[in-house]
């Protein structure tokens, strides 16, 4: 082997080793993946950010390609599997040409303009969804969904609870809202769920109309050294600020404050206090949870230094709601009504405490396609729209003249790969079928063509309800193409020398058996 390609070549094994782990998940006939770690828990999904993130990988290049996936998750939620994919079919395909004796930077140039190209011609595609009552959305969550039903009447459901206007704003993400639970019912509501109980079983188990203290911090007296402690200076001090703690106590009381969330924990007076006045606490909430009671209730987030204000200032604080009340069968609680921002939460049940994990993943996924669906429009799904977008693109490639032609079909025979890879999965040969679907698109200037998985045969997906967000799509491509540029740039892997430590540090090491490529 020419050791100009060796690392080229050990990148692409890596990136192919890394994308055979989540192959077999997509389409309607995908399996699961079990991954077991040394204690030997076991999680059994077929989510391909899931895997990719759960795997063992010391490769920098399998690295590379797992980050990528966890940023179409984090941006997008959804069609990691098919980034994963195409990204790998983009550097075996460009690695084919350079060993064939393409230089990379001409593959590298006709891969960024197919790219491009396709972006565009994706764009074109998208059908916009006018309304939250289009059936195509049910079917978006149905599919994101991984089939299941009942997943996907509960996002359609909260979306229409929701409204469009607050599923376009991108620092809304309606996965966010999806909280599964063991031997929870399906249920979508507007509120919010907060995964802990009341501080102690004495406080009223609801209040309804409550005004809202979100406190940042823990709910103490401030502290005094110990050493000042043994002093007389010292103890007067400490006995003044549990004075002063109990009067900002009985400001509390006296606003008519119901409730009070607290990120740390609750100092035995206050809760003594706080219980006599019948007022409603929950303690050491993430910060996410107290972030969102917040928006939900229009309170302010504050620091414990806030209760010394006087009672009106500290009133501006406050939010409200309309009810607050503990479920003790969940071990959960729950607030409803709030002021502020409308919040709506999918509750989905789970039968055992080992599908919860995977019932919120498929929940989330659907949610997430949902919205993304609301936001740029749905596409042919079922691998069809990437095989109309590589015969589109076939047809500009002589706008490319010399080698970087080679790059756009590095291009147009990595979007053929989601398709191969789901007729593979539902037992099908791909080549016949990718060539069928080709052939019947063309004849009949119909890109809604694809496979139907369980007959095997070409079938429209718009009559067989199936379609995908198009920013799941374009995404997806952008991010691969990224990578793969990343990838068939690097020319020489050189070991980097340990940073030099201070004198009498201690090295870290890790005892974990991880997988090399």
């Amino acid at each position: 082997m020419d050791e100009r390609l060796a690392a080229l070549i050990s990148n692409a094994n890596a990136i192919r080793a890394i994308a055979a782990a989540v192959e077999g998940t997509i389409g309607p006939k995908g399996l699961d993946t079990m991954l077991v770690d040394r204690f030997g828990e076991v999680t059994i999904t077929n989510d391909g950010v899931t895997i990719l993130e759960q795997m063992d990988v010391n490769h920098p290049a399998a690295r590379m390609l797992i980050n990528v996936a966890r940023a179409q998750q984090d941006e997008i939620g959804d069609g990691t599997t098919t980034c994963t994919i195409l990204a790998k079919a983009l550097i075996s395909e460009g690695v084919n040409h350079v060993i064939r004796g393409v230089p990379v930077v001409r593959v590298i140039e006709g891969m960024r303009y197919g790219i491009e190209r396709a972006l565009q011609i994706i764009k074109e595609h998208a059908i916009p969804v006018e309304s939250l009552d289009d059936p195509i959305l049910e079917r978006i969550a149905y599919i994101a969904g991984r089939e299941n039903k009942d997943i996907a009447e509960l996002v359609v459901q909260a979306a229409r609870l929701i409204g469009v206007e607050k599923l376009k704003d991108d620092n809304f993400r309606l996965a966010d809202t999806v909280l599964a639970q063991e031997g929870a019912d399906n249920e979508v509501f507007m509120g919010l769920v907060l995964d802990r109980q009341r501080l102690n079983s004495q406080m009223p188990e609801k209040k309804d109309a409550v005004k809202v203290l979100v406190l940042d911090d823990d709910l103490d007296p401030e502290e005094i050294e110990e050493e000042a402690l043994g002093t007389e200076t010292g103890f007067s001090k400490y006995l003044e600020l549990q004075e002063e703690f109990r009067q900002n106590l009985s400001k509390l009381v006296d606003l008519g404050v119901g409730l009070v969330l607290t990120s740390r924990t609750v100092h035995n007076i206050g809760e003594e206090v706080l219980t006599d006045a019948g007022i409603f606490v929950v303690d050491r909430l993430a910060s996410d949870s107290l972030r969102l009671a917040a928006e939900h209730t229009g309170a302010r987030l504050v620091k414990r230094s806030a209760l010394k204000k006087p009672a009106s200032e500290l009133e501006t604080y406050l939010g409200f709601a309309g009810r607050v009340y503990e479920d003790e069968k969940l071990g959960q609680v729950r607030i409803l009504g709030g002021q502020g921002k409308p919040m709506a939460t999918i509750l989905v049940g789970a039968a055992t405490e080992e599908v919860v994990g995977e019932r919120q993943r498929i929940a989330r996924d659907a949610a997430s396609s949902l919205q993304a669906a609301i936001k740029g429009g749905v596409v042919p799904g079922g691998g069809a729209l990437e095989i109309a977008v590589a015969r589109e693109l076939t047809l500009s490639r002589q706008e490319k003249r010399g080698m970087s032609a080679y790059g756009v079909d590095a291009v147009v025979e990595a979007l053929k790969r989601p398709l191969a890879q789901i007729v593979a999965n539902a037992g099908f040969n791909p080549l016949e079928k990718v060539e069928e679907v080709w052939a019947a698109q063309m004849a009949e200037g119909n890109n809604q063509l694809g496979i139907d998985c369980d007959l095997g045969t070409v079938a429209s997906m718009s009559e067989l309800g199936v379609a995908d967000p198009a920013e799941v799509k374009s995404y997806a491509l952008k991010a691969a193409g990224e990578v793969a540029e990343a990838i068939l740039r690097i020319d020489t892997i050189i070991k980097r020398k340990d940073p030099v430590s201070p004198p009498g540090a201690v090295q870290e090491s890790s005892n974990s058996a991880a997988l090399d490529f």
